[in-house]
């Protein structure tokens, strides 16, 4: 379980989050919905540790994430999908998935020497052909260019990269931004699938349709977490209708 308490994120003087708390148990999806400049991605990035918490704690299986280095993070079994993806744009599509496998390559041979590209292959094929077999397309542009690929594609890509470190847990921000609403069904339908096979997933979206493939939700405003509940429940209130999917109640 992830369980994020009294989590506070400052950027000087202002508040990015305020004693946010949040649960994620194993083989669910949690959906983090609220507005642009909501705290979502600043509160990811502090359970990631990419982002100094000013207060809080982060657990993940009861071991304290917070405070930790990022790669020390990615070793405790926390995936991440950043917003925008953050793709090495001038190297390969096989090249940026074997980076995102650079720590579970040197768990496993801590003491293998040598170019990433030359043993990476060797230790982690099995989870390369298994990113492959959830994305064939990249499988077929191997060695295009990952800055040359759709905005679609390249989202693959990036969630692709995260899955090559065997996370226990995936970190999503905001995965469906800029893409055809066919491609975001599809990467939703994706999400469903690796919750299936029992990866856990926190999701965090503008867009209250992430709610419809989670089990519970939360609404942030402001830095707060300010409604929490089953996915249903929160599709069905008024106020998440209203401001998240851009109607009014009937």
């Amino acid at each position: 379980m992830l369980k994020v308490e009294g989590l506070s994120v400052f950027y000087g003087r202002v508040a990015a989050v305020r004693e946010a708390s949040l649960t994620v148990n194993h083989g669910e999806i949690v959906a983090l919905i609220g507005a642009n400049g909501a705290g979502k991605t600043s509160l990811l990035n502090a359970i990631a540790g990419q982002a100094h918490a000013r207060s809080g704690s982060v657990e993940w299986n009861g071991a304290r994430l917070l405070g930790l280095p990022a790669h020390r993070v990615v070793s405790a079994g926390v995936g991440y999908v950043p917003e925008g993806r953050q793709l090495f744009g001038s190297m390969s599509v096989a090249d940026n998935l074997l980076l995102g496998s650079y720590v579970e390559c040197t768990r496993r041979w801590p003491r293998l020497l040598g170019p990433i590209r030359a043993y990476a292959r060797r230790c982690v094929q099995d989870d390369l052909q298994r990113v492959y077999q959830l994305f064939p397309i990249l499988a077929q542009r191997g060695r295009q260019r990952a800055g040359s690929l759709s905005g679609g594609e390249q989202q693959m890509l990036a969630i692709g990269r995260a899955l090559m470190s065997s996370p226990s847990i995936l970190l999503l921000d905001e995965p469906s931004v800029g893409l055809a609403p066919t491609l975001v069904k599809s990467i939703l339908s994706l999400l469903g699938r690796l919750r299936e096979d029992g990866l856990t997933i926190l999701l965090v979206e503008q867009d209250a349709a992430a709610l419809k493939v989670a089990s519970r939700g939360y609404v942030m405003e402001q830095g707060r977490i300010v409604l929490e509940g089953e996915a249903g429940e929160l599709l069905g209130n008024d106020k998440v209708r209203q401001a998240y999917l851009g109607r009014a109640a009937v």
